[in-house]
């Protein structure tokens, strides 16, 4: 057979779960709960954005773009997931698997372009005040929306591309209820050292670049914050990116680990690599809506009054 044909035929095994059972199908109920928490979250932040005109500004913007990217990597990841525990069909077509791994790193990378802008908004609001709404207009924020977009696509393509030209001799299992790209290039059988040079590359050159440069970016808050005459000061500035710092942690954090298992934790157990991956990909669209409408006061404002309306 040719390499075409072993694509076209191929398909593997969602792992993660190590045994199946009833207690298999009844963790898909937390499962649920979760994605709907999420999908509850992040659609209640942009209902909200879009029906407050006085919203429509360049932070607010970016926040209804981190929204979106937590809604489609929650998505991402979701139905496999949930059709794993509940129905144990642990079988997808090798088409499927790479429609999936788009999605999922273009979310991936589109979130992490987005804490990158939100990193320069704060900048700017707390390093240079008096020319923060000269520079940082809706327009400029909307081509940086765009920005993202077009960057992402440039980069994720190639990787579905490049995996159709490798030879996958039989079928394997994966170790997670969903595709990554790492994670498939370990069962091919032919040469990978172009996908794996090119993946490893697509990571520094987004996601590496974008931490050093919001770490670079609080580094200069940082200095500047220092400058300040009062604590009082010091304190009301830093409390504007508290938001954004948790939403770095939270996305950074369980990324730099899932990257650094699958580059060389050869002896890791499954089940840390599915707790590790659930935490990079559910914990953002969960917290970041919630962190956001606790430390946001319009939007806070907007909650409780829909609440009280209700009550």
């Amino acid at each position: 057979k040719t390499n075409s044909s072993h694509t076209r035929t191929l398909s593997f095994f969602l792992g993660g779960f190590p045994a199946w059972g009833t207690t298999q199908m009844w963790s898909a109920v937390p499962l649920c709960s979760t994605y709907l928490l999420a999908l509850l979250g992040s659609l209640t932040v942009l209902s909200i954005i879009r029906a407050e005109q006085s919203l429509h500004t360049p932070m607010y913007l970016l926040l209804a773009m981190l929204a979106v990217a937590d809604l489609g990597l929650s998505t991402s990841t979701f139905p496999t997931t949930l059709r794993t525990l509940w129905l144990e069909a642990i079988e997808i077509s090798f088409s499927t698997c790479l429609t999936q791994m788009l999605f999922i790193h273009s979310f991936t990378d589109i979130e992490s372009a987005v804490i990158l802008a939100m990193a320069f908004d704060r900048y700017m609001a707390i390093c240079h005040p008096l020319r923060y709404s000269s520079i940082l207009t809706n327009s400029v924020t909307t081509k940086i929306c765009v920005a993202i977009v077009v960057r992402t696509t440039l980069v994720q393509l190639p990787l579905p591309i490049l995996l159709t030209r490798l030879r996958f001799t039989r079928v394997s299992e994966l170790s997670h209820p969903y595709c990554l790209h790492p994670d498939i290039i370990k069962h091919a059988g032919s040469d990978m050292r172009i996908n794996s040079s090119y993946g490893l590359f697509v990571l520094l050159s987004t996601l590496g670049l974008d931490l050093l440069f919001v770490l670079l970016s609080y580094l200069l808050i940082l200095k500047t914050i220092l400058n300040f005459a009062t604590w009082r000061e010091r304190l009301k500035a830093l409390n504007t990116c508290i938001s954004h710092i948790c939403a770095v942690l939270l996305f950074f954090i369980p990324m730099i680990c899932l990257s650094m298992m699958h580059r060389f934790g050869k002896h890791v157990s499954p089940q840390a690599y599915v707790f590790t991956a659930s935490l990079h990909f559910l914990a953002p669209p969960i917290l970041n809506p919630i962190v956001y409408s606790v430390k946001t006061k319009p939007i806070r404002r907007r909650i409780l009054g829909m609440l009280c309306q209700r009550g």
